[in-house]
């Protein structure tokens, strides 16, 4: 399990957001899940992270009620996320700054990746 900074963590989210609208917990599910369980996202760090994004017009939010079956009345309300076009190209800053960052750090390792390592 890996605790993304917080520059990733906004990358990852943007990224599952890119992909299709989201409510805060199916966010969590999907980081998850396309981490294979490594990067996991609570409440609160999710939630406080989605105000960020939406307060600088990366997100677009909007309410929605679901029903449940179960109970009779109205049903409990459901915050949905989805990326804006402000996002989109937060989204691909973020992709290219961390394209960028990685080939640089390749510079030091690639001399030494096929070394044997030194006893």
């Amino acid at each position: 399990m890996s605790r993304p900074q917080r520059d990733d963590l906004e990358l990852v989210v943007l990224a599952v957001l890119a992909d299709s609208a989201q409510y805060g917990y199916a966010i969590t599910k999907a980081v998850d899940a396309r981490s294979d369980g490594r990067i996991r996202v609570g409440p609160s760090v999710l939630y406080p992270l989605l105000a960020r994004l939406e307060k600088s017009g990366y997100v677009t939010a909007r309410w929605d009620e679901v029903s449940s079956d179960r109970t009779e009345g109205p049903g409990r309300r459901r915050k949905w996320y989805a990326l804006s076009s402000k996002g989109e190209r937060r989204l691909a800053q973020h992709i290219e700054a961390h394209r960028a960052r990685v080939s640089m750090l390749e510079t030091f390792i690639a001399p030494h990746a096929d070394a044997e390592p030194t006893p």
